[in-house]
């Protein structure tokens, strides 16, 4: 049996609530977990709508039903979307790194000034996805926000002095569901020792974004609202 791959042209999506790219001086882009789809993510972001800030949520690449496998599917079953699963997963992360940059260009290419802040946000299955985005494409955020997960196993060789560029916050829930006291140490440790300077920034939540804590992060005085 021969594996072949092919390129071929298909439609993503992605959702933004703010102002306009034309008078963004913040831009932030916001990268759902596993089940997700962005419209949905979208709606958490809400708190942080600003006459200069556009919120960017791109959708994962493949949906699928979230529950009723083994049965004919109706307009009431919830859909979800993944960044990837293990499955040729080479291709599939080199398609959604493309995707988002060729993403990035377009929200950006109206902005007038050069100056904005440029904001990545990635929760749960998001977080190794805008890791990887940052390592492997040419983004370079003022700011970054792993919200409900960690680095990467397999983060691509110079991934951590290019997330070093970002000012980077790890942001954890003390009543997360998938993350133990000992595996968010173990985590902390593991990203030190590698050489990542961060901040850790706790919420008494779960696996979740918490609007306090957002709006905490999202710095918004200092847009001027």
């Amino acid at each position: 049996m021969k594996e072949e791959h092919i390129e071929v042209p298909r439609s993503a999506r992605y959702f933004s609530i703010g102002a306009a790219a034309e008078e963004a001086r913040e831009i932030w882009y916001v990268c759902h977990g596993y089940r997700q789809l962005a419209n949905r993510f979208l709606r958490r972001f809400g708190g942080l709508v600003d006459p200069s800030r556009l919120i960017v949520a791109p959708e994962a690449l493949s949906r699928f039903y979230v529950e009723g496998e083994g049965r004919e599917h109706n307009k009431e079953d919830r859909i979800g979307a993944t960044w990837m699963t293990r499955e040729d997963r080479i291709a599939e992360i080199t398609d959604y790194v493309r995707y988002l940059e060729l993403l990035r260009a377009r929200v950006e290419a109206p902005c007038k000034s050069r100056d904005f802040r440029r904001v990545v946000l990635g929760f749960s299955q998001g977080v190794h996805t805008v890791c990887r985005w940052i390592a492997l494409g040419g983004v370079s955020p003022d700011e970054l926000i792993l919200w409900g997960g960690y680095l990467p196993e397999d983060l691509p060789e110079g991934g951590v002095a290019a997330l070093n560029r970002s000012k980077i916050s790890i942001v954890w829930g003390l009543l997360d569901n998938f993350i133990s006291d000992k595996n968010h140490a173990r985590q902390v440790l593991r990203m030190r020792e590698m050489g990542l300077h961060f901040d850790v920034v706790e919420h008494p939540g779960g696996h979740e974004i918490v609007d306090s804590t957002l709006l905490e992060l999202s710095d918004k005085r200092d847009l001027g609202a």
